[in-house]
């Protein structure tokens, strides 16, 4: 990324030199990107982040085609980024429905199926959730979409391939680790996010399988066509070369990471009573591990091991924006004392076996203290 904040700080909407080399740092980086992806370059757009990214799949789609319906599908567990812009869809008219979740995070599958009908326009899946790590079955949901667009539209089915509805999920959390091939996928839309594959922060992007209508929801000189704005380049180039370093590296760290996640799950289970855990406990990322610590306060165990180096997100209410507890874990059908009590362990490319170790043994005594306390 360095050469490209300084010595070569072209825009690449120019067409001198230093706005060519630009552009070709960008072409480079997008061919990285749709190589993992398996889809045309002209079929990504990058974007501020995976907000923007599901805010231009959402709205987009369903401003673009409001003439063929106004059904949105979405799951109970879904990211804030998709949850708010369709709340927000909501007042212009269109019918959002929210599919539940089964004590595990898993999507109700028989529920989707009944709820797709003719006026549904669009259905929005996360491919593993940002809480629990759980994963979703996105190709099973494609394939139910496609039954029902077989059904919809008159043979030849391949020349209405992009009918309705259509399918977008939210990879972002998944990438790292999980296949993103949108055609083994059957997704129309996919977004990602640099930062959650260990690039820079502030850039992502959206797949859109050509021929979808789609309308922007950022206005200007049209420098991606459908998404305006000077493109940057240092962050894109970035992102080229982290997603494909974790192509490099999916499968040995899916079971490095795994390992390491569970010592720490068998080892707290061990020895800490009363522990309860989030999300299926084997259709999960391998990074993740959100438990509930009965009989004590999940805000006050984050300080706690703050205070000796270790970062961890609870779902408790005081450690939210909104000071609300967790949308997600509620879902799960949790009741409050589990939801107060939650921790959320999210394992990476840094976390070494003694990194697991320390916190084994910082724990259990936390755990005691503040229940002596309660």
């Amino acid at each position: 990324m360095k050469p490209y904040f300084a010595e070569n700080f072209g825009n690449p909407s120019n067409l001198y030199e230093a706005g060519r080399k630009a552009k070709s740092a960008v072409s480079e980086a997008t061919n990285k990107i749709t190589k993992v992806l398996n889809c045309a370059s002209d079929e990504f757009i990058f974007t501020s982040g995976a907000t923007e990214a599901d805010n231009l799949a959402i709205a987009g789609i369903a401003r673009a085609n409001k003439e063929f319906g106004n059904k949105i599908i979405i799951s109970a567990v879904e990211h804030k980024g998709i949850m708010s812009v369709c709340d927000a869809l909501a007042k212009e008219g269109f019918e959002i429905v929210k599919i539940p979740v089964n004590k595990f995070g898993i999507i109700d599958l028989k529920k989707l199926k009944k709820e797709i009908n003719s006026k549904t326009i669009l259905v929005s899946i996360t491919y593993a959730d940002s809480e629990t790590g759980t994963i979703q079955p996105i190709a099973e949901i494609a394939k139910i979409i496609q039954e029902f667009k077989r059904k919809k539209y008159p043979k030849p089915y391949t020349l209405v391939a992009s009918g309705y509805p259509l399918f977008h999920t939210d990879a972002s959390q998944a990438a790292a680790y999980l296949d993103i091939n949108v055609k083994k996928l059957g997704a129309d839309l996919m977004t990602l996010s640099a930062h959650k594959i260990y690039g820079p922060k502030g850039i992502g992007g959206l797949f859109i399988k050509k021929g979808i209508k789609i309308k922007p929801i950022i206005f200007g000189g049209g420098q991606q066509s459908l998404r305006s704005g000077t493109q940057n380049v240092p962050a894109i180039v970035g992102f080229g070369e982290a997603i494909s370093l974790a192509k490099k590296n999916k499968k040995s760290e899916y079971i490095r990471v795994k390992k390491l996640r569970d010592k720490l799950e068998k080892g707290i289970f061990k020895t800490i009573s009363k522990v309860v855990l989030n999300g299926h406990f084997k259709n999960r990322l391998p990074n993740f591990l959100n438990i509930s610590i009965l009989d004590i306060e999940g805000e006050a165990l984050l300080l706690y091991l703050d205070e000796k180096g270790i970062a961890v997100g609870t779902g408790s209410a005081c450690n939210s924006e909104n000071l609300e507890p967790s949308y997600v874990l509620t879902a799960l059908g949790r009741p409050y004392e589990h939801i107060h009590g939650s921790i959320r362990f999210t394992l990476g490319k840094y976390t070494k076996d003694s990194d697991i170790n320390y916190v084994l043994k910082n724990l259990p005594e936390m755990v005691k203290k503040l229940r002596q306390i309660s």
